[in-house]
């Protein structure tokens, strides 16, 4: 019976992660088509908005102190769990009421949607770092890096879920049909999270021994050695950030390349989106159940930098000879190279927590992952306009630049990789202080 109620709560707590990709649907796909092509809103304002939460996302170190070592209602995650589904609703409906009734640029719209993508940012900032923190707790051994994987296999699926029945519910757009929509979301939010963390974090001498030590030491210390004076986090941070601008700054590039270099019609560059997101898929699900065991998470993380460069290298190739077909190849293993990459990362990321700093040090990885995600787009964008600018419109030599710069970022992560010794770490040791004692 206890193993039954052990894989029933595992399942439950997957409710979670499809509920933060639910909010991801509305909040990027719905919303921002709808504030640029239905209300005409500037697309520097919309870009502004919702590079909100990345811009806040520092916030996630303090907001993970605080969950390590100061309990609510007796718990360190679930509570916090919950009031990050709050706040995420309560961002989306805020935004919504705001766009229905002032729908032009104003003072009163950039003042009112600012607050409103702050308070859905410092939501899904608290929610998913503590969420990630909970597995941390939770899991141990290889369960650790298979749930941390497959949870996050459950977010794809909570996006793609959610922006389907989205896009049926919004065929058409209504401001009352989207208010209606935005509150329905809210409400299933924060329900799934609810059901979800509930009842799911360990209890033990051991755990509020940790919370202790945690809060013993002021943030401002914490943040000084535990993060800024240990060279193995500063590498780790490094490695993330890197891998994330090497894997991702083409975020938004393929499209255009496809279109541009290779005359794609439409309908095939849309498809690109597909093809990327199938490999990611099948590279985490397998990574989940087998690979991260077999290989490990520095060796998986290390084989999906090689073949991302490989990829990246092939796609300047299909430029040069004009082909669609072996950049369409190229797309699928590119994704899947991103999903070995991004579960190795993944893994590598909860295996560098520790039951004192699990949530503090969640946050400084993913500060790494939204830092890393927004400089590549932001770097992608502007690499491929300079270079336009000076070749005269060269589309081949803007987007291969940029292909190349990306080789070259996952070049600086592989050699990172080999700095990196997680047992040397300040946070680790401490860990083994409290084990020894107990």
């Amino acid at each position: 019976m206890k193993t039954v109620a052990r894989i029933l709560n595992n399942i439950r707590l997957a409710f979670f992660p499809i509920a933060y990709g639910l909010s991801g649907a509305l909040i990027g796909g719905t919303l921002n088509r709808i504030m640029i092509a239905e209300l005409g809103l500037p697309a520097t304002l919309v870009g502004f908005f919702f590079a909100v939460p990345l811009l806040i996302s520092p916030i996630r170190v303090w907001l993970g102190y605080r969950s390590d070592g100061f309990p609510l209602f007796g718990r360190r995650r679930e509570p916090y769990i919950v009031i990050g589904a709050l706040l995420i609703g309560l961002g989306i409906i805020s935004a919504v009421v705001l766009l229905v009734n002032i729908a032009q640029t104003s003072l009163g719209l950039f003042v009112g949607g600012l607050l409103a993508f702050v308070l859905y940012g410092i939501g899904r900032n608290l929610g998913h770092n503590t969420f990630q923190a909970l597995l941390s707790d939770r899991f141990s051994g290889h369960q650790k890096a298979r749930a941390i994987t497959l949870y996050e296999v459950a977010t794809l699926l909570g996006l793609v879920a959610g922006a389907g029945g989205l896009g049926a519910a919004l065929e058409e757009y209504d401001p009352a049909r989207l208010l209606s929509v935005a509150i329905g979301v809210a409400a299933v939010v924060l329900a799934l999270a609810t059901f979800a963390a509930l009842w799911q974090e360990p209890r033990g001498d051991k755990l509020e021994a940790a919370a202790e030590k945690a809060r013993e030491i002021p943030f401002k210390k914490v943040l000084t050695d535990y993060v800024f004076s240990d060279p193995q986090v500063r590498t780790f941070f490094a490695l993330v950030f890197f891998t994330f601008v090497g894997t991702l700054a083409q975020d938004v590039l393929l499209e255009p390349y496809g279109a541009l270099v290779l005359n794609m019609s439409v309908g095939e560059t849309t498809r690109l989106t597909a093809f990327w997101g199938v490999g990611v898929m099948i590279a985490m699900l397998l990574s989940g159940a087998i690979l991260v065991k077999w290989l490990g998470f520095m060796r998986l993380m290390r084989i999906g930098m090689i073949s991302s460069i490989i990829v990246f290298i092939g796609l300047i190739v299909s430029g040069l000879m004009g082909n669609p077909g072996l950049f369409k190849g190229l797309v699928f293993v590119m994704g899947f190279g991103t999903g070995l990459a991004g579960a190795g990362m993944l893994t590598g990321v909860i295996s560098f927590t520790t039951a004192i700093r699990a949530g503090m040090l969640m946050g400084v990885w993913g500060v790494a992952n939204m830092v890393g995600h927004a400089f590549g787009s932001l770097m992608g964008g502007g690499i491929v306009d300079l270079v336009r600018s000076l070749t005269g419109g060269n589309a081949f030599a803007a987007y291969g630049t940029v292909f190349a710069l990306e080789v070259v970022m996952l070049l600086v992560a592989l050699y990172l990789s080999t700095r990196l010794d997680v047992e040397e770490s300040q946070a680790y040791a401490e860990a083994q202080i409290l084990v020894a004692a107990d």
